[in-house]
């Protein structure tokens, strides 16, 4: 029976065999009119050339695709794969050799055999998807992600009814609506990421229709919450799947509604969620606890207020567990109890970073398996409890930016061999380690900045031989650099030693070869003599608050990836030297509070990316060289406190569209204000203080619309850019201006809330005229400052629209007549100057303008009223020469009056013609008069009882 059993099965086999040679025969018959060309359709392979030609093949990565003899057989073409029997093509896999497209050619519909198709990350400029893509009824695989196409997604893809993967993501799509979806029965992957779906106020009735759904992306959609209608829906009339492993809603605009829909898949197969960067608000509700399968759950950047007993109950299979940026509030003990105790052994990653937790740190033994713990940006006070040290699994802890204290010693890491990033930066903590300790780990990144480390220089850094960041700022460090510090991290990419009194810093660079393009932070320490060359290799450095002597020669050492130098408050003295083409990826540059004397060089105009300028505090002279101009980027420029003479350039007000902050203070410059300056749309600060300017302030102020308009200003100045060979984020991609100038008399330095300080000064200048209406346009401005020039003419009535105003300064000038009563308005003015001026008349009366000490007004021979101990004679003699902003005016009684007459004629003309209003108004007199009667008489009845 045996043998019988055998010779069937081969029988079966040869008889499938020949059957399958009978149909491809049967195929290639019917393609002989095709001319069918070795294993390739002559059909199908001019299809693919007429393909071709909607592409845009930059580096000849097609050029197997040809007509010529011996390149004919497309199955052997590049992307391309075919049916081995039939020679139809079924896959074209592009994405990995080309970057740009014109079109998709409309003769891709002759491929009715194609399964799978992906064009993904292939530019296509905007062009849009053609409707003939619904016809190629084979697909199986769908990818035109990232292609920046434009216009509809067609409706045809409908049809694609065999189609199980579909990604459309990292579009331009203007979608309408979403009516096709439904047809795509067999999907299983959806991905629509970055699609723009704002008005598709029904598309989870769409994706509820998509039985077989497995993965669904949605991230970045501008998804609108679901309708309540979705919510009433009873799911058992609705085909949805109950197969959904993978769901990513991020940053959309859900609230927690989306959680009546979630509760469809408690029971089901939900593996990975991403509810992240919503408005997801309240706490974890318990459907999430019942999600059984649930592995990852991300839930950052939302408004979670934080937890109850059932949010996570069920959760036995959970590794991830990402909720930073929320408003968890509490001890943390208390939250991380609601952990389940089934996941023990399973969680991987906690992260409870950015939020409001408080307390202590709890013992996490019990979490065997943890490898990332998060807990940075909290309110957590007390100890770091040495049992950490026995969390053998654990890689990466981050419990910076909080208010830890204590003593960490090498009993913390007694077990950590899987360490690899440490950050306890920003607490109160001070590390204390036996000189000859060799740590069990080494670190990839090490942050430990306010951590107290000192005097003495770390020597168990000297065992981390990986470390790519590391940052021990701020950690009361006295002592020398080691001779090994360089060598040893020359593969870092961040360096951080910044305020501390480290010496011999720059002793053994001079034969060191950085790696990667690192960023250097050696700021506030003791350093002295020249730079070295080696420096040059840096991203980003930063010496400031040195003793750094000698000039810049070393910058022309050779070509540099340097895009941030900041070499302010040094003793840096010389000429310039002209070669600043060789720094042509510079972004920011600060040069201030140094000894640099001469003229600027022309070859500085060849900083074409440079974003903010700081040269002041020096002894440069001479004009601004016209090259500068070239700085069409140049967000900040101050070069304050020179020598720098000339009239102030009428390029400056058009090459510098960009411009913020303009300080030229306390300079020679001369001649007059250009009226070009006024298309600094984005000015915030403008300080020409303190040089020879004349003429008058131009009219046309009212442009400056930063100023004029009224908006959400940031709180700082921030600047982002990219470094050459970037190959990870640190900080130091992004930096933050800072501004030092005259406020409230005295010198201070604006950086955390430098965007909200919007000034103008003039001051101390020879400047003429009237102050010009226009300039109570700027409404955002919470500065202004024009005293010590010769300006006439009254102040502007409407001064009084300046309600951000917290610091005006008219004085020693020649202001005449009174002072606007509208000033009295300004209730966040806290410094006035109206000194050494013609005023005259009453201080307008009011709590503001009363308050201020008498020197405020002083020199003003004709001015009376509090403060001032002179008081006017005969206030009737001011009766008739109040200002024309007035509230009480002719207008007003006249208004009045005809208000009046309106309102009591209306009342009573109702009541003469409408029966039944009469009659309501007269029973609600008597009804009134009743009432006070009773009333009355109750209360001289309790009077009497009273008096007796």
């Amino acid at each position: 029976m045996q043998g019988h059993g055998r010779c069937f099965k081969l029988f079966l086999a040869f008889a499938l065999l020949l059957l399958q040679n009978v149909k491809g025969g049967e195929v290639g018959r019917s393609d002989n009119d095709a001319n069918a060309t070795g294993t390739c359709l002559e059909r199908e392979r001019q299809a693919l050339l007429a393909f071709k030609r909607g592409l845009v093949d930059e580096y000849n990565s097609l050029s197997s695709w040809s007509s010529e003899s011996h390149k004919q057989d497309c199955c052997r073409w590049i992307g391309v794969s075919c049916n081995n029997q039939t020679g139809h093509v079924i896959q074209l896999d592009l994405e990995d050799y080309l970057s740009k497209g014109k079109m998709i050619s409309p003769k891709l519909i002759e491929l009715q055999h194609l399964q799978h198709l992906d064009l993904g990350y292939i530019d296509f400029n905007g062009s849009q998807i053609p409707d003939s893509v619904g016809s190629l009824t084979n697909l199986r695989y769908l990818d035109l992600s990232s292609c920046n196409f434009g216009g509809q997604i067609p409706s045809q893809i409908g049809n694609l009814t065999q189609l199980q993967y579909l990604h459309l993501g990292g579009n331009q799509f203007n979608v309408e609506n979403l009516n096709w979806l439904p047809g795509l029965s067999s999907l299983t992957n959806l991905d629509l990421w970055h699609v723009n779906l704002s008005n598709i106020f029904d598309w989870l009735e769409a994706v509820n229709k998509l039985p077989k759904l497995r993965h669904l992306d949605l991230r970045d959609c501008s998804l609108p919450p679901p309708p309540p209608r979705i919510h009433s829906t009873p799911f058992s009339n609705i085909n949805s799947s109950t197969s959904l492993t993978h769901l990513n809603l991020r940053d959309n605009h859900l609230t927690s509604s989306i959680f009546l829909w979630l509760s469809n898949y408690t029971t089901a197969s939900l593996v990975d969620l991403n509810l992240s960067e919503n408005n997801l608000t309240g706490l974890i509700p318990d459907v999430i606890g019942n999600m059984s399968s649930l592995v990852n759950l991300v839930l950052s950047d939302n408004q979670i207020e934080g937890g109850n007993p059932n949010s996570f109950a069920r959760l036995c299979s959970l590794q991830f567990l990402e909720i930073p940026g929320n408003r968890l509030s509490g001890q943390l003990s208390k939250f991380v109890q609601l952990l389940p105790t089934c996941a023990q052994n399973s969680l991987e990653t906690l992260d409870l970073s950015h939020n409001d937790l408080a307390g202590s740190l709890t013992n996490l033994t019990t979490l065997s398996s943890l490898q990332i713990l998060s807990l940075n940006n909290n309110q957590l006070t007390g100890r770091i409890p040495e049992s950490i040290g026995q969390m053998s699994q654990l890689e990466h802890i981050d419990f910076g930016m909080n208010s830890l204290e204590g003593v960490v010693s090498e009993t913390h890491f007694s077990h950590l061999h899987k360490l690899s990033s440490l950050d306890l930066s920003s607490n109160s903590l001070v590390l204390n380690f036996p000189a000859d300790w060799v740590p069990p780990f080494q670190l990839d990144t090490i942050f430990l900045s306010s951590c107290k480390m000192g005097p003495h220089f770390p020597k168990w850094l000297q065992t981390q031989n990986d470390c790519l960041a590391l940052d021990i700022s701020d950690a009361e460090i006295s002592d020398i650099l080691p001779s090994w510090f360089w060598s040893m991290f020359c593969n870092s990419i961040f360096i951080n030693l910044s305020n501390n009194q480290i010496r011999g810093i720059f002793a053994n660079l001079t034969t060191v070869n950085f790696a990667i393009f690192p960023e250097v932070y050696l700021s506030s320490n003791q350093i002295q003599g020249p730079i070295p060359s080696t420096l040059l290799q840096a991203s980003y450095l930063d010496l400031s608050n040195n003793n750094i002597s000698g000039s810049l020669s070393f910058l022309c050492a050779s070509a540099t990836s340097l895009t941030f130098l900041n070499l302010s408050s040094n003793s840096v003295s010389g000429e310039l030297p002209d070669c600043w083409n060789k720094l042509e990826n510079l972004v920011m540059l600060d040069l201030s509070n140094n000894a640099f004397s001469g003229k600027i060089p022309m070859t500085m105009g060849s900083l074409f990316k440079i974003e903010t300028l700081k040269l002041r505090n020096n002894s440069f002279a001479g004009e601004l060289p016209s090259s500068l101009k070239n700085y069409t980027s140049l967000e900040v420029i101050d070069l304050g406190n020179n020598k720098l003479s000339g009239p102030i350039p009428t390029w400056l007000g058009v090459s510098f569209k960009n411009l913020v902050i303009l300080m030229l203070f306390f300079n020679n410059f001369n001649g007059s204000m250009p009226p070009q300056l006024c298309h600094l749309v984005h000015i915030q600060i403008l300080d020409f203080s303190m040089n020879n300017i004349s003429g008058s302030i131009p009219k046309c102020l009212n442009n400056l619309i930063a100023l004029s308009q009224k908006g959400n200003s940031s709180l700082t100045s921030t600047h982002y850019y990219r470094k050459e060979n970037d190959k990870m984020v640190f900080p130091g991609n992004s930096y933050e201006d800072d501004a030092t100038f005259i406020w409230k008399g005295r010198m201070s330095t604006y950086k955390s809330i430098l965007g909200l300080v919007k000034r103008i000064d003039l001051s101390s200048n020879r400047l003429t005229g009237e102050i010009p209406s226009e300039i109570t346009h700027l409404v955002e401005l919470v500065s202004l400052n024009l005293s010590r020039n010769q300006l006439t003419g009254q102040i502007t009535p409407e001064i009084g629209k300046l309600q951000s105003l917290d610091s005006l300064d008219l004085s020693r000038n020649r202001i005449s007549g009174r002072i606007p009563t509208s000033l009295a308005r300004i209730d966040r003015l806290a410094v006035l100057d109206l000194s050494y001026n013609n005023l005259s008349g009453q201080i307008p009366i009011g709590t503001q303008l009363q308050s201020f000490d008498r020197s405020v007004y002083a020199e003003n021979p004709q001015l009376c009223g509090a403060p001032l101990l002179k008081m006017c004679a005969d206030p009737s003699e001011y009766s008739n020469t109040e200002d024309t902003d007035e509230l009480i005016t002719l207008g007003f009684y006249i208004s009045m009056a005809l208000g009046f007459a309106a309102g009591f004629w209306g009342v009573c003309f109702t009541l003469i013609f409408k029966r039944s209003w009469r009659y309501e108004y007269f029973k609600f007199l008597n009804g009134l008069n009743d009432w006070l009667y009773v009333r009355v008489a109750l209360i001289k009845r309790q009077l009497k009882d009273m008096l007796n």
